[in-house]
């Protein structure tokens, strides 16, 4: 199926408070960890996911989608495509208003599964340059 028109993608970034990121890296040399640092300078709070736990852009780094405690509206996934269906399970499971796959990662299971639980899915798509693209920020370095 394909992605959001950019008009339904301005109303998820319009609609998005927070942001968990599996696969959120202290390395800033990876997009696991620009991409997210330049959400969270557009004002998104950013919940890093790695199970190595301790601390990225200033937040507790949480080991898994279960253990976050607050409503989340995004999953950005920066993990390989054969990981995206149990990441849908678990976004499902918590709530997750859309799942984001980041750009070079897709799956039709990480899909079905996602919109199986009602949330919107975005695939293949960078978030810190849809942003740009769409006009809304400078769009991350």
């Amino acid at each position: 199926m394909a992605n959001p028109t950019d008009e339904e993608l301005k109303q998820i970034y319009a609609d998005t408070k927070t942001i968990a990121v599996v696969g959120a890296s202290n390395d800033e040399k990876k997009a696991g960890h620009s991409i997210p640092a330049y959400l969270q300078t557009q004002g998104y709070k950013i919940i890093p996911v790695n199970p190595r736990g301790g601390e990225i852009f200033g937040e507790k780094v949480r080991e898994s989608l279960a253990d976050i405690d607050e409503p989340i509206d995004v999953v950005d996934v920066f993990r390989p495509s054969e990981e995206t269906p149990e990441i849908a399970r678990q976004a499902v499971a918590v709530g997750a208003k859309v799942l984001w796959l980041q750009t070079g990662i897709s799956s039709d299971e990480a899909e079905r599964i996602a919109r199986d639980g009602g949330l919107q899915v975005v695939m293949n798509t960078c978030m810190g340059a849809t942003h740009r693209r769409l006009g809304l920020g400078p769009g991350p370095d």
